[in-house]
């Protein structure tokens, strides 16, 4: 990919109302991030915005790449060697990733593992043991550098191959007492990874966000000690929908921080014990390449992509909107317009930011 390339799709990806499924069908409808930057505040006119919204300017885009250069990262786009293969084919994927440290450890074949930040003792003795063992077998662990399991889980992989997502930018650590283990992973060849630009303080949304891109890494997500409703939990779900394998270690049912666990797997989750557990469980898919899915410009004449959609095309489709998540499939059906004109009016919408895209390609219209 060029510079000048590279800097557009810094530019549409940070750009207002432009999350990652936005950004693909942007590319995809008009050709290149550069056309599609061109066309956001017609896009956000016509789907209803009150107020001019904001597109990164070039002058920002600069400064956060010599951010990057300073702070010894780079950017890693969908479609570039180094961008981690598996995070390509689930739904949503970050166009362009921040990365610091070895961009070959994205390359290889990863577990997550994730759990309690208050984590017991013996869960983190757990984690250790089992990101030891995976990493000995060749697994490259990846989590989110949080308290607890997840410090326990990179601190024993660090000399076989560790990847550490951030919720916020990479130059906005969290928590700052990992700051020293963050450094560890980056000096042993690992990975720090984050789809947020440099300056972004992670916030309590944020998290889920990352937890998905945690899950998206890898092969499978093995959850140590979790509580009912903890984040280590919605990375399971994620983890599930993207179609990764689950497993769940078992923990004391009189302990709430194992509750979680114990609930994962009396809904089907695998239960494992020891990291061969994991490994045999993967060993068939190992050798199964997912199939290509990547963002590229200059998409083919052939497909249909109108440059304006009718009244009445708006208005049944805004008719058949609503709060309630529902399917895209669904909607042409309804509807009976046509699928261009269809994925440009919802294109319009999330520009204006009257759109929320859910899991499984359903969409809801926000108040």
């Amino acid at each position: 990919m060029s510079n000048a390339t590279r800097a557009a799709w810094l530019r549409l990806i940070r750009s207002e109302n432009v999350g990652p499924v936005t950004f693909r069908q942007l590319v995809d409808h008009f050709g290149s991030a550069v056309a599609a930057l061109e066309a956001l505040p017609d896009l956000a006119r016509r789907g209803g915005a009150r107020a001019r919204i904001r597109v990164a300017s070039e002058a920002e885009v600069a400064e956060e790449l010599a951010t990057a250069r300073a702070l010894g990262a780079h950017f890693v786009a969908m479609g570039e060697p180094d961008y981690p293969v598996r995070l390509a084919v689930i739904e949503g994927p970050p166009p362009i990733l921040a990365v610091k440290g070895g961009s070959g450890v994205c390359r290889r074949p990863a577990v997550a593992i994730v759990g309690a930040r208050n984590a017991s003792l013996a869960g983190r003795k757990f984690a250790g043991q089992m990101a030891r063992g995976l990493g000995l077998a060749g697994f490259v662990v990846a989590s989110g550098l949080a308290r607890g399991i997840d410090a326990a889980a990179h601190e024993a992989s660090l000399d076989t191959g560790t990847i550490a997502v951030f919720a916020g930018g990479l130059d906005r650590l969290y928590p700052p007492e990992n700051e020293n283990l963050a450094a560890r992973i980056v000096a042993t060849g690992g990975a720090l990874v984050s789809e947020m630009p440099f300056g972004w303080e992670p916030r309590a949304r944020d998290f889920p966000r990352r937890n998905r891109l945690i899950s998206g890494l890898a092969l499978g997500v093995v959850v140590i000690e979790a509580a009912a409703r903890s984040g280590s939990l919605h990375t399971a779900r994620f983890a599930a929908e993207q179609g990764r394998e689950v497993f769940a270690v078992p923990g004391s049912p009189l302990d709430p921080r194992t509750e979680g666990t114990n609930d994962l797997i009396r809904n089907g989750a695998t239960l494992v014990a020891a990291p061969e557990h994991v490994i045999e469980a993967l060993a068939p898919i190992l050798g199964q390449a997912p199939p290509p899915s990547q963002v590229s410009e200059g998409a083919g004449d052939d497909l249909d992509r109108p440059t304006d959609a009718s009244d009445l095309a708006r208005r049944v489709v805004l008719e058949a909107l609503g709060p309630t998540p529902v399917g895209v499939d669904e909607i042409l059906r309804a509807t009976g317009v046509r699928t261009g004109e269809l994925q440009l009016i919802l294109m319009e919408l999330a520009i204006a930011g009257r759109l929320e895209r859910h899991a499984g390609g359903r969409v809801s219209l926000l108040p």
